[in-house]
């Protein structure tokens, strides 16, 4: 086929060897000439398998402590020249340059040595610089070169060939590895940039638990100032992230406390007066406050702080603090203490998945009063529709499956996280119990629609009257029909909150 190109030489150069030995053995049975360098070449050779070293080629030694091997005109020359360009042809005989028609080559192991903790000169030297160069000359003249920069790929080259019986590819198959050979490229340039930036990694004291090591790659002072405390660990970060984020649709409302455990909201309350507001959102739990994340929108003053100073709580989070509250505050040891800056967020939240990333449009959306449809025939009275509102926003922000319970603008409490949203609900039932909470009047939201009448109709008998969801069930109408029934007020938002 005229596609179809023959292997007739290899520049192989990795530095791990893992699954080399077969793809060699069959290139050599194939009479494939191998050029090679340093470790490579004495690996190869060892196996029995005559090698020209690089240096023949070059006619120059590995120099720089191995810094550089490969960056010479007559091997990229070998790997770039287009065998139907004449001009090309002729400059391969001018210069007695050897034509390449397979390059194998892995890179050094950079984000390995990063994550190992080794020193930045160790770091430094693990970056590839003829490695990566061969593979990109090799994966742009894919229409005459085969290139494999992955383990995983030798042995697809060798079933090509021992299916062929001969050492050739099609322009699919070359087409298929200079592909690989990009993405490798893409994710390793990636890497270098991350390590590089400005944000670079910062190593924390371990992971999500003590066995896991764990980094930050950011810039933590644009969103906040430690003023006290203990190093921040990732649990704690993930805990501020949740907390900044419910806050931010809470920042231009009266004085508000919240307190997160796990990423969620355990205790929320806005009030006229800061202690007051903090006083109501311990109220709904107090027990899950231990150890808890504190954040407010309005300055701590003294008197908040006393109150705050009597419960143990890994952060303080607050805009701003009195200089008597501040130096309350940090009688505990190892409290964190931060003051929040007026950040800018990313309209975009990533996070990994398999073997890349998941990336999505963060969730920016806040419903208003007036954009509430009524569904049932009697309404929820005004202080309903801001609790509607209040409890709307706070579902948005806890983990689904959710159910939240509000009263007066104070969390009652919240089903976090569950399986089912009849669980949701039946453990937001429990909690509000536990604490000597009265349902009567109260409302409920949940992050997505109900697709059967049994959460309303729950809720309903232990004394809520106000719903709000966003809809979109095709049976929608059970529960709006048991609300019509039972004299319960339900709006819809039109707009699902998840949140995985």
């Amino acid at each position: 086929m005229k596609d179809e190109k023959h292997i007739k030489s290899a520049l192989i150069s990795v530095f791990s060897k893992e699954g080399l030995a077969e793809l060699v053995s069959l290139l050599d049975n194939h009479n494939v000439t191998i050029y090679s360098t340093g470790g490579t070449q004495k690996y190869i050779e060892n196996l029995g398998v005559t090698v020209i070293p690089v240096e023949d080629i070059t006619e120059y030694p590995s120099i720089l402590g191995g810094r550089v091997k490969t960056l010479h005109p007559k091997v990229f020359g070998g790997i770039l020249n287009r065998r139907s360009n004449e001009n090309d042809q002729s400059q391969i005989k001018e210069y007695r340059i050897p034509s390449i028609d397979l390059v194998v080559v892995d890179l050094y192991p950079f984000e390995k040595t990063v994550s190992s903790g080794s020193s930045e000169d160790d770091i430094i030297e693990k970056i590839d610089i003829g490695g990566i160069s061969l593979i990109r000359a090799a994966a742009k003249n894919f229409k005459d070169i085969t290139v494999l920069s992955k383990k995983e790929h030798y042995d697809e080259l060798c079933n090509i060939i021992s299916n062929k019986n001969k050492a050739s590819t099609s322009i699919n198959e070359r087409k298929f590895f200079a592909t690989a050979s990009f993405s490798v490229s893409s994710k390793y340039d990636t890497a270098i940039h991350n390590y590089f930036s400005e944000n670079q990694h910062k190593e924390l004291r371990y992971g999500e638990n003590p066995h896991q090591k764990g980094w930050f790659s950011g810039n933590l002072n644009e969103v906040f100032s430690q003023l006290h405390g203990k190093q921040i660990s990732y649990n704690n970060l993930l805990d501020i992230d949740a907390a900044i984020m419910l806050m931010e649709d809470f920042k231009n409302s009266l004085p508000t406390f919240a307190i997160l455990k796990h990423n969620n909201a355990c205790g929320f309350a806005t009030r006229r007066i800061l202690k007051d507001a903090y006083s109501a959102a311990l109220e709904a739990d107090p027990i899950s406050a231990f150890g808890g994340i504190l954040i407010t929108n309005h300055k701590i003053d003294l008197e908040t702080a006393t109150i705050i100073n009597t419960l143990f709580c890994e952060v303080v989070i607050a805009p701003s603090y009195n200089i008597e509250a501040l130096e309350l505050l940090k009688s505990k040891k190892n409290r964190i203490i931060l003051v929040q800056k007026n950040a800018e967020f990313s309209n975009t939240i990533e996070r990994s998945c398999l073997n890349g990333k998941l990336i999505q449009q963060r969730d920016e959306s806040i419903e208003k009063i007036e954009t509430f449809e009524l569904k049932t025939n009697i309404s929820p009275s005004a202080n309903q529709m801001e609790d509607l509102y209040f409890a709307n926003k706070i579902a948005k922000h806890t983990k689904s499956n959710t159910i939240v319970l509000v009263k007066n603008q104070q969390l009652l409490a919240s089903g976090t996280g569950q399986t089912s949203r009849v669980d949701a609900l039946n453990q937001a039932l429990n909690k509000a119990k536990t604490f000597n909470f009265n349902l009567k009047d109260s409302v409920m939201a949940s992050d997505a629609f109900f697709p059967f009448p049994d959460c309303v109709e729950i809720a309903g008998k232990e004394g809520v009257n106000a719903v709000i969801q966003p809809g979109g069930s095709v049976k929608d109408n059970l529960s709006i029909d048991f609300c019509n029934k039972n004299k319960i007020g339900m709006v819809f938002t039109g707009i699902r909150h998840f949140k995985h």
